[in-house]
């Protein structure tokens, strides 16, 4: 019989095991329980003849044992259970290195056997591992199970990145396997109102990672007049939103994040259509880590454009209000690098240094370091007019002349410019948020998305890393790069 968990309670419930012929628990499945569960579970998956004729629901149990085992696992026994799991039941080297030798000799026969050589070295290529994923996927919760198996995969290579071989290529089968499965075919499209489940409602506040939710009122009104909140599902997961995105519907281009997520409008305003023409991108929140890499985003954003299009026929304007995160590290860095370098200044005029000074006496760049680690530099309204200009020189570019592998290093811009955008405005304080000051220091980004250009624009980025810009954001890199000289 198979024994319920009511009787367990906090830590034990989450590391009992549910096996057949009573309860046991991790603490106790560590050495040979592990190496047994892995031996029985993985070597039924095996490729044999009796597999075709073997009962479905037999492989289904011991499927349904391995996640039973795994999810029971602690989360510092994962690691090592992972690394098990992909070093003994990966790819059989030694058989590889054997069909190697058979495909060189079938090459002189004839095409028949070349064939059959290629599909078994085809065969060998494949980690045994592999079997048992693709069975988990069939179980009625598996495809979440592989979500999360990933997450597990990716924070391991996060631990362990110099002693991961074998992690790196489970990583890269899940990714490939969840491509698949997650590609814009298989996606649903839906539109969250207050009219949606509390259930839905609550994971959207949750999953909200750019501008938190504060209250049911708050998520209330973003899904309310003048907002739009759209969401990817899938159909193994029910329910469970996979990336959310928030839209504003203005008539101009949002410069400043507190008139949308502030307290109008509200909640029980009526639409004028007569005052919408333009839809701004706020926020959009990828829900599920081990989905990371799998392109959800572009297709969302694409998907929500159409859907408004048809909605408001005349809405002509697309634009994000994207935060800048990262840039005060960077600054700070920068800070840091020039004054190791000495009088030499290539961050502020001479007039800006000055001005600076007199408001924060000497050693400006050492105090504007400190000022800028503990935000304590918006509490000065003539610091606040002073940096300005470098501040917004600065971070212009950040976001366009600083690079990683020859795309934007910053990768809120790395992603809309991938999908063909323009790095059209940059926006002062335009999040005074305590986060938006200390990660952005209070700047935004417009990327506007001129429909007609879009496709042309990715194709150039992602070719040639061009970045289409706007002439504010061109002048204020020529600025920088006449400072600093580059």
């Amino acid at each position: 019989m198979r024994w319920p968990l009511l009787w367990a309670s906090g830590r034990q419930a989450a590391t009992l095991l549910c096996y057949p012929g009573g309860p046991r628990f991790c603490s106790a499945a560590r050495g040979p329980e592990m190496d047994e569960v892995l031996r029985r579970t993985v070597a039924a998956c095996e490729p044999q003849p009796r597999e075709k004729t073997a009962p479905a629901a037999l492989f289904e149990e011991q499927t349904r044992e391995f996640v039973r085992f795994y999810r029971g696992l602690s989360a510092e026994q994962r690691p090592d259970f992972l690394a098990k799991l992909t070093a003994e039941y990966g790819v059989q080297h030694g058989r590889v290195g054997e069909l190697c030798g058979r495909l060189a000799e079938a090459q002189c026969r004839d095409l028949g056997a070349l064939l059959q050589a290629e599909e078994r070295l085809r065969n060998a290529l494949t980690p045994r591992y592999s079997v048992l994923i693709s069975r988990i996927g069939r179980l009625e919760d598996g495809v979440k199970f592989i979500v999360d198996l990933r997450a597990d995969v990716l924070r391991y290579l996060k631990m362990r990145p110099a002693d991961s071989p074998h992690i790196k290529e489970m990583n890269g089968i899940l990714k490939t396997l969840l491509s698949n499965w997650f590609s814009t075919g298989f996606l649903k499209l839906e539109r969250v109102t207050w009219q949606s489940s509390c259930e839905l409602l609550q994971k959207i506040s949750q999953y909200e990672a750019v501008h938190p939710v504060r209250s049911w009122t708050d998520i209330k009104r973003r899904v309310g007049p003048y907002r739009r909140c759209y969401v990817f599902t899938h159909g193994t997961m029910p329910g469970e939103p996979l990336i959310v995105l928030h839209v504003a519907l203005t008539d101009d281009i949002s410069k400043n994040i507190q008139a949308i997520v502030g307290r109008d409008p509200a909640p029980e305003m009526t639409e004028d259509v007569n005052k919408i023409s333009t839809a701004i991108f706020y926020s959009i929140s990828s829900t599920q880590p081990g989905l990371q890499e799998v392109e959800l985003g572009n297709y969302l954003i694409k998907r929500v454009v159409k859907e408004l299009q048809d909605e408001f026929p005349h809405m002509k304007q697309f634009s994000s209000l994207s935060p800048v995160p990262g840039f005060t590290k960077w600054l700070v860095a920068i800070i840091s690098d020039q004054m190791k370098e000495g009088t030499t200044n290539r961050i502020l005029t001479q007039a800006e240094c000055k001005e600076i000074q007199e408001i924060i006496g000497d050693s400006v760049l050492e105090k504007l370091k400190s000022l800028l680690i503990t935000n304590e530099w918006v509490k000065s309204k003539k610091l606040v007019q002073v940096l300005e200009l470098p501040l917004m020189r600065l971070c212009a570019w950040y976001l366009y002349g600083e690079k990683h592998r020859g795309a934007a290093l910053n990768q809120v811009a790395n992603f809309h410019l991938q999908n063909g955008a323009v790095m059209w405005r940059l926006n002062w304080l335009a999040d005074t948020s305590p986060r938006g000051i200390s990660s952005s220091s209070g700047i935004m980004a417009n990327y506007r998305y001129f429909l007609e250009d879009t496709n042309y624009n990715s194709v150039q980025y992602l070719r040639t890393r061009h970045i289409e810009a706007s002439e504010q954001v061109l002048s204020l890199v020529a600025q920088f790069q006449k400072i600093s000289k580059l």
